[in-house]
């Protein structure tokens, strides 16, 4: 069966990883692919929670030059937007500790540098929230959920929204940008959803039956079966087969 699902695998993602799949249905990727920016994409991928359409939408109200502007400007030009569980304040917050961060670092140095030590884009992930917490102490639910929550030893959310990053980022294909150059796709994680998680079981990639950081190990390290040097490849093909509603069908001919 694991041959039969690699070699169906294979095919839908030479369907997938595509521009014209990407604007079949709303992505957030569509938005981060007319900017490539490391900054941008990172703000695009951490708003992607919910309903695709509705980020696309929000997204596109942004106005993300505002993260080369002064505080002043980003307090002056943001009033009135907010995103779910991120209110006007929060979102302001947002844009200045990322304008902050903008002024010291470039994201692809940081998270390099952060990931080379181990060769792991999740010590890369904590750095980064540590990071945050010094350059800003503002503080709201909100807030907190955008950038994440700080773990001892492992984590347990799935941390999906940084995996989609860091795919977007470090892969290169006709679908992903290619920008940090030296994070290897072996060591990427999958992005996993409650929609992916679900296909996955459907599908036997995953045995692991509680959406966790776990889970995304397994699942991962299942599709390095398939590609060792990239099994993230596989992320967006498995999404759109999952929003396509098409798995049952898809899964009875394997």
């Amino acid at each position: 069966m694991s041959e039969i699902l690699k070699t169906k695998l294979d095919t839908l993602v030479k369907l997938k990883n595509t521009n014209k799949a990407l604007f079949e249905n709303p992505d957030p990727l569509q938005v981060v692919k007319i900017y490539k920016d490391e900054f941008i994409a990172l703000l695009c991928a951490l708003f992607a929670y919910g309903n695709a359409k509705n980020i696309v939408n929000f997204l596109n109200k942004l106005d993300f030059s505002l993260l080369d502007s002064s505080e002043k400007q980003i307090q002056k030009n943001l009033k009135g937007i907010k995103y779910r569980f991120q209110n006007e304040r929060d979102i302001l917050e947002i844009f200045i500790t990322l304008s902050r961060l903008k002024n010291e670092i470039s994201l692809n140095e940081f998270f390099t540098k952060a990931y080379q030590k181990r060769q792991n884009t999740t010590d890369a992930i904590l750095a980064f929230m540590k990071k945050i917490q010094k350059i800003n102490s503002y503080s709201s639910y909100g807030y907190d959920f955008f950038f994440g929550k700080i773990w001892q030893n492992i984590p347990k959310s799935p941390l999906k929204r940084y995996h989609m990053y860091f795919r977007w980022m470090v892969r290169k294909d006709e679908l992903d940008l290619g920008i940090f150059t030296n994070i290897h796709t072996k060591d990427l994680l999958i992005p996993l959803d409650t929609h992916l998680f679900k296909i996955s079981l459907t599908l036997g990639l995953l045995k692991r039956k509680i959406y966790d950081y776990k889970s995304v190990l397994e699942l991962t390290k299942k599709l390095k079966e398939f590609d060792a040097n990239d099994p993230v490849k596989y992320d967006f093909a498995l999404y759109r087969l999952g929003q396509s509603k098409e798995i049952d069908t898809w899964a009875l001919n394997i």
